[in-house]
């Protein structure tokens, strides 16, 4: 997959995600949003569980650690392509160490992840 295709088939839904990790809890809308991308994107729970550690968490726990880092909103440009990179990399040995260290980048947003998807499942029914 190239750059653009990534862009196309999970651009939209990194972005939404993205304020997971801000400095500040996700409010009502922010929920909102990110269930009304996952939803046009169809991605099943299985799927986002897997984008969430080996292609958001990995560069996004990474603004986490940087007391540089921007926290009350993301440059969204600078963020895709940051994206990009790490997605386009993400092949065998680095594929399978991110997946062995994903509970330790997703560690900060665990509680907030939990709180999407048990809104996503009763948005689509299934609690």
């Amino acid at each position: 997959m190239n750059a653009q295709q990534l862009v196309d088939e999970r651009g939209d839904v990194w972005l939404a995600l993205a304020p997971l990790w801000l400095d500040r809890e996700p409010s009502e809308r922010d929920y909102a949003h990110m269930i009304e991308v996952i939803e046009q994107h169809k991605m099943s729970l299985k799927e986002l569980e897997w984008m969430l550690r080996l292609e958001l968490a990995p560069v996004m726990s990474r603004h986490q650690l940087s007391v540089a880092s921007e926290w009350r909103k993301f440059d969204d440009y600078k963020l895709m392509k940051q994206l990009v990179n790490h997605n386009l990399k993400l092949k065998g040995w680095r594929r399978k160490s991110w997946a062995l260290f994903s509970g330790l980048t997703t560690m900060m947003v665990r509680h907030r992840w939990t709180e999407l998807m048990q809104r996503l499942m009763v948005a689509r029914g299934e609690v």
